[in-house]
Order: structure tokens, then C-alpha cells, then sequence
């Protein structure tokens, strides 16, 4: 009798969303018809309840590690990941909607910044990319080039003047992201631009920019003066 219940339950909020989208779903609503999926024949609404509570909004739900989420009564490893997975597989789809645009100009710094957002979309971990232009200022590829904690991601000089070669790329613009700070060039990383800009020249590249990312804002420092556009 529960089950039959709670599956009446299911189906209708099933078929709710599917008539009217999620725009008329609370937060724990959005978050229940996300468990359906992970846990089956039980009511879940008060494991979105205490979801919610736990990391005090959706976006903290989703923002959370898997080993965070099991954390919270009820939260299996099926769960943690489901729920981990929505901004990857989001951050993927924004990506590939990007792509189907081909040779992007990024001469404007509005132009790379918005390139760049959806590659930071989510993200918890510092990461540098490098985007590969060509003498026109042709987007050619784009390429990560470290991965590392919150508060540091070294990058190889050598594996970006390496991919530069294989790109056969005239330009770079870098990208980073700050994942709990501002969009504001530190003191490091108007060192670290410095260092990257001169052994770019060394082999005749040009450093155009690098884009600061910090949530859905982006900051250039070239327009912010740190070096200068050549």
C-alpha cells in the first residue's frame, strides 16, 4: 500500500513537470523529482527537506562534494552522484553549445571572457586554460593546461609553448578562475602573466589577455591595464 502511494506520488509530480516545466517546483520539489531517480520506493521528500536545510539552498545541494552529500541521512553514494553530476553534465551541454560555433573571434575581451565562462561553470578546483589563435585572432583550440586546488594551479611553461607549436597558433589568451574569491587579478597572477607573457615572446607569441573567472564574472587584464596589448 506505501509504495503504491508513494509511486501515485511520483507519477504525478512526473507528470507536473512534464506540463508545466520546473518553473512552478520549489527548491525541495526540483530536488524530490531529482531523487526519484536515485532512490527508489520511499518518500523522498523529506530527504530534500533536510537537503536543503543541510546546505541552506539548491545551489548549495548541487555545489556540494559527494562525500559531503552522504553526509546527510539518506544520501547514498547513487544519490551523491546524481546530484553531483547535474552541473558536469551542464557544464558539458554549455560547452558543446559553444562548440557548434566555429572559428569564434576573440580579438574583444568581452568576446573571451564570455568564451570562456562556461569552461569555470561550477567548478569548486582552480584551472588554467590557454585558447590558440591564429594571426587574425581566430579561435584555432583550446586547451587546459593545469588543474590544481583552490588556491594554486602552476602551469607549465613548457606545455604551453608546446601546444602553441601543435595549435600553430600566432596568439594566447589565458584563462583562470578564482572559485571563492573575486574576479581580481591577484598580486601572483600578475606575476605569473608577466612570466608566461615573456616566455611566449621568446619564441615570437603574443600574450593578448588573461581572463580572471569568478562565478558567472570575468575580468580582463589587458583592459585593466596589466600589461599592454601590442
Amino acid at each position: 500500500m506505501s509504495g503504491d502511494v508513494h509511486g501515485g506520488h511520483r507519477d504525478r509530480m512526473r507528470r507536473r513537470y512534464l506540463e508545466q516545466g520546473l518553473e512552478g517546483f520549489n527548491d525541495h520539489e526540483a530536488l524530490e523529482l531529482l531523487l526519484f531517480y536515485a532512490i527508489g520506493r520511499m518518500d523522498v521528500n523529506p530527504l530534500a527537506h533536510r537537503l536543503m536545510e543541510h546546505f541552506g539552498s539548491f545551489r548549495g545541494v548541487l555545489d556540494a562534494d559527494p562525500a559531503e552529500l552522504t553526509e546527510v541521512e539518506g544520501v547514498g553514494q547513487s544519490a551523491a552522484l546524481l546530484l553531483r553530476l547535474i552541473k558536469d553534465m551542464n557544464r558539458r551541454y554549455l560547452l558543446d553549445v559553444q562548440s557548434a560555433e566555429k572559428r569564434l573571434d576573440l580579438k574583444k575581451p568581452e568576446a573571451a571572457g564570455r568564451f570562456f565562462l562556461p569552461y569555470f561553470y561550477g567548478l569548486r578546483e582552480e584551472r588554467v586554460y590557454a585558447a590558440f589563435l591564429d594571426d587574425k585572432l581566430l579561435l584555432l583550440g583550446c586547451r587546459l593546461l593545469s588543474e590544481g586546488g583552490i588556491s594554486a594551479a602552476p602551469v607549465s611553461l613548457r606545455k604551453l609553448v608546446e601546444a602553441v607549436i601543435r595549435e600553430k597558433a600566432t596568439c594566447v589568451i589565458l584563462a583562470h578562475n578564482h572559485p571563492t574569491g573575486q574576479a581580481v587579478p591577484s598580486v601572483e597572477d600578475r606575476e605569473a602573466t608577466a612570466k608566461i607573457a615573456a616566455a611566449l615572446e621568446s619564441v615570437q607569441i603574443r600574450l593578448l589577455d588573461h581572463i580572471i573567472v569568478a562565478a558567472n564574472e570575468y575580468v580582463s587584464m589587458a583592459d585593466c591595464g596589466y600589461f599592454q596589448q601590442k
